[in-house]
Order: structure tokens, then C-alpha cells, then sequence
């Protein structure tokens, strides 16, 4: 895919601007773990993707194990434990849980005579669950909440009755307030800071304030690579990875978030077109699945960077740092153009 390529592309010029002044080695990392995506998706693409899909089960068993291991062994940061140390790299499962998850969904669903069983809705739920309270404990807000889109864009293209997904969503809206309790208090500081970022300035609602700042002052045309000041004098938290939109926006300005975010329409408009071209309901539901993962994604980061939403963590596809993340996505994209060979 010409734009997937494009947009790592920026996102390698991105994450040199956001990182040159203190440590270079983030971009030859990114790189790396580029190549070795590349390597991945050279091989997927040359599967037929039924057969990725039929080994759904094993791997989601074993994500599940993974994501228990990180809760015993993984590492701590900022109050987070989401990696596995393996020597000098950091696995992040949660990551691939995203696409794991999905693929044991589209296996179940794809495999089902009926469209709109009760029964076959709570299994669907019952696959998402444990995953999505695994994650939740680790806490990774932002990626537990990502199953949830998963979960009712699969079941609606399944065939579930609008009335039935209807239910589901107020059920879960009236039920929400419960789920205050569950969040860790930094979690309720976010939420509160989107509220009223002015409320905690020098705290919670700092990154915000300064990630709208630098949004707003890189007007139509930017001020330049590498002449971002709120970038390159370090007001900008985390700006190269969840707020790496931020500096972007900062430097190459509106018509540089412009073309970013239309890459991004193209990809996701990509699959959805290989979903509605693809007669087998496997192939449907896997493209419709992962286009989702990949816009709702995107969707989210854009928005908490510019104060539209609570920040929850979750990186900008291909663009933020993080070989997991990248991974995933490249996976995603292969597994994308393998339905679009094979269907």
C-alpha cells in the first residue's frame, strides 16, 4: 500500500524532529523494526489469510497468556505494566491482542449458520471479556476500550439486527457510571482534566494544554521541520509516541495534518473496499474488523491530542514510536492484502 508507506514515511520525519535533540537511536529502532514488519509481510501476503484466520484460536489462547505473564513479570512504567522484557526488546501484548481478538471473533462468527443469536452475541462477548479485563488491569485504558468497537462493527456486519446492537450500547451507556470505580485514580484525573484542562495546568491537563498549544500555533503551513519551539524546547510530554501528532501539527501545520489524516482515509477506504469486494463472509468480516482497529485508532489519537477526547494511550498507527505497535500494524495491512489476493 503506496500510502501506508507515505505515512511512516512522515512519521520517520515526525519522530526525527521529536527525538534528534536528545536520543537519535528511537528513529534507527523504528527503522529496524520496520524491516523486519516488511520481512512479515512479504510472507503473510503469500498465505491464503483463511489459514491465518484458522489458527485464530491457538493464538488467542496464547495472548491470553501473555497478557496474564505481563500482570506477573512485565515491567513497570509510569505506573503502567504492560511489556514483557525479552533481552533488549519490549513486547507489548496488548498490541496483538487487538488483531488476535478480532480473528477469533471473525473465526467464531464466520463459521455460524445464524445471524443474531442470542447465544452467539454472549459467546462474541465472552471471546472479548478476558482480554479486554486483562488489559484494563494492566491498566491500559485506552487499548481495553478498543475491543468494544471491535465487538459491535463485527457483529453488525455479521448481520446482528441494528435493534439488538441498539439494546447492547444503552445497556453498557447506563452501566458506565459503574465503571468510574474500576479506574485508577490517574485514569479519573484524565477524564476530569478533559472535562477542564485549565483546572490542573501544571499536572494532568499539562500534556493537553501544551499539545494544543503547539497544534495551534503551527497555523496553516507550519513553522517548519525542526522548528517547532514547543516541540524542540521540550514543553510537548510523550511527543514521540501518543502525542506525536502534536509536534507534527506544530511544524507542518494544518495542510500537513490534512494530508497525514487523508493517507489515513485512503488506507482505511482501502479495506472497506477489499471487505465489500470480497464475497467469502471470512474475508469480509477480517477487512471490515481490521478496518476498524486501524480508523478508530487513528480517530482517537488525533482527537485526545487536540483536547476532543480524554487522553487514553493508545500510538498513532505507523506514525508513533514503539516496535509493537508498528508490528501490529504492518501485520494488519498484510493480512489486509492477502484477503484482496486470495479472495
Amino acid at each position: 500500500m503506496g500510502a501506508s508507506l507515505a505515512i511512516f514515511i512522515l512519521g520517520i520525519l515526525f519522530l526525527f524532529s521529536a527525538t534528534y535533540a536528545k536520543n537519535s537511536d528511537f528513529v534507527l529502532k523504528q527503522i529496524i523494526w520496520f524491516l523486519v514488519g516488511s520481512l512479515l509481510f512479504l510472507v503473510i501476503v503469500n498465505v491464503n489469510y483463511r489459514k491465518i484466520v484458522g489458527l485464530s484460536y491457538v493464538v488467542y489462547f496464547l495472548t491470553l497468556l501473555l497478557l496474564a505473564a505481563v500482570l506477573v513479570f512485565g515491567s513497570r512504567r509510569m505506573g503502567a505494566q504492560r511489556w514483557l522484557e525479552i533481552g533488549s526488546f519490549n513486547l507489548q501484548p496488548s498490541e496483538f491482542a487487538k488483531l488476535f481478538v478480532t480473528m477469533t471473533l471473525v473465526q467464531y462468527l464466520a463459521g455460524r449458520r445464524s445471524h443474531g443469536g442470542i447465544r452467539d452475541i454472549l459467546v462474541s462477548l465472552l471471546i472479548v471479556l478476558p482480554p479486554f479485563a486483562l488489559v484494563m488491569l494492566e491498566p491500559d485504558l485506552g487499548t481495553s476500550l478498543m475491543f468494544i468497537p471491535i465487538f459491535f462493527i463485527l457483529l453488525y456486519v455479521w448481520g446482528v439486527r441494528l435493534k439488538h446492537l441498539f439494546f447492547m450500547i444503552a445497556g453498557a451507556v447506563l452501566l458506565s457510571p459503574l465503571a468510574w470505580f474500576l479506574l485508577k485514580d490517574y485514569q479519573k484525573e484524565r477524564l476530569m482534566v478533559f472535562l477542564n484542562p485549565n483546572a490542573d495546568p501544571l499536572g494532568a491537563g499539562y500534556t493537553v494544554i501544551q499539545s494544543r498549544i503547539a497544534i495551534g500555533s503551527g497555523g496553516a503551513f507550519g513553522k517548519g521541520w525542526l522548528s517547532g519551539t514547543q516541540n524542540q524546547l521540550n514543553f510537548l510530554t510523550e511527543r514521540h509516541t501518543d502525542f506525536i501528532f502534536s509536534a507534527a501539527g506544530e511544524e507542518w501545520g494544518f495542510l500537513g495534518g490534512v494530508v497525514l489524516v487523508g493517507l489515513y482515509y485512503v488506507v482505511v477506504r482501502r479495506a472497506f473496499e477489499i471487505a465489500r469486494m470480497t464475497d467469502d463472509p471470512c474475508g469480509v468480516l477480517t477487512a471490515a474488523g481490521l478496518a476498524t482497529v486501524i480508523g478508530v485508532q487513528v480517530f482517537v489519537n488525533i482527537s485526545m491530542t487536540m483536547g476532543f477526547m480524554p487522553v487514553v494511550g493508545l500510538p498513532l498507527p505507523l506514525v508513533s514510536y514503539g516496535g509493537s505497535s508498528l508490528l501490529f500494524t504492518i501485520v494488519a495491512l498484510a493480512i489486509l492484502e492477502s484477503i484482496a489476493i486470495h479472495r
